[in-house]
């Protein structure tokens, strides 16, 4: 009876001791990993959730991404927080759509999870219609006029520069507005929204065409019309005013003469 006492009473010491060394050790550990001294490249602890989620099928191994055409698939990955075969436990597919919905590049995302270990993504991108100087700043537009990061603003440099207030909104009406009359759109370079309700453009070659509040595809055509068969916009043309309806107003670039005698530059101006 007594060494029967005496075994119980050691074997209660021992589970008493162990369960005390593992916990212990399991503080250990869990000051280091909270530490950072085992989050490193390459580090086998940092692997470890994604190979025991591996194990049972939960980890990220077949990752299929499509629609996208002018960013890295690593910005989307980076936003769920996804780790190409790392662990998928707990992973929220409708969350992940909307963080990526909120990324101002993209339009519509749709987020699915295949058990056991596939993530289906599919985004679509804003395409870049526009560039918009607002406050000093340069932004990328789509057609709708939502600006857009996470593209090089010189790669679009082709696009057209559309400047001031409520611009970014008004642009795709201007551009279609332009489209029907191709040959005068290849030759805009920006465009000027004046008082959030009419339009400036200015030309490449310097040409100003101050465009009216109301019938601005009328005014478009006209100024068409005449550079098509009178090749106007290249006849020393500084500016033309259509501000006030059915009205025309032209003005004549400057003229630098030299008289004899060594007199002074005089400018000539003339308006019709």
């Amino acid at each position: 009876m007594r060494l029967s006492s005496i075994a119980q009473s050691l074997r209660f010491r021992f589970i008493v001791r162990s369960f005390g060394v593992l916990f212990l050790g399991a503080t250990i550990v869990h000051g280091v990993l909270r530490g950072g001294q085992l989050d490193y490249e390459g580090s086998p602890w940092r692997q470890m959730p994604g190979k025991l989620a591996s194990i049972i099928g939960l980890a990220a191994v077949d990752i299929r991404i499509s629609g996208l055409t002018n960013h890295d698939p690593q910005l989307l990955l980076n936003a769920m927080g996804v780790v190409p075969g790392g662990s998928l436990i707990g992973f929220d597919a409708g969350a992940a759509r909307q963080l990526l919905q909120n990324m101002d590049w993209i339009s519509a995302a749709s987020v699915q999870r295949k058990f056991p270990n596939t993530l289906e993504i599919n985004v679509a991108e804003r395409i870049p219609f526009a560039i918009w100087q607002h406050e000093g700043k340069y932004s990328l537009i789509d057609r709708a006029g939502i600006a857009m990061g996470g593209m090089e603003l010189m790669a679009q440099s082709h696009l057209l520069l559309v400047t001031g207030e409520g611009a970014n909104f008004a642009a795709e009406e201007l551009v279609n507005h332009l489209e029907a009359n191709p040959e005068l759109m290849k030759k805009v370079s920006a465009a000027a929204m004046v008082g959030k309700r009419r339009w400036t453009l200015y030309l490449q070659n310097g040409v100003k065409i101050a465009l009216p509040s109301d019938g601005e595809p009328e005014a478009l055509k006209q100024v068409s019309d005449l550079d098509a068969s009178q090749n106007i916009l290249s006849k020393g043309i500084r500016e033309i005013d259509m501000r006030i309806a059915g009205k025309m107003t032209v003005a004549i670039a400057e003229i630098e003469e030299t008289k004899d005698l060594g007199a002074s530059n005089q400018k000539v101006s003339q308006t019709h």
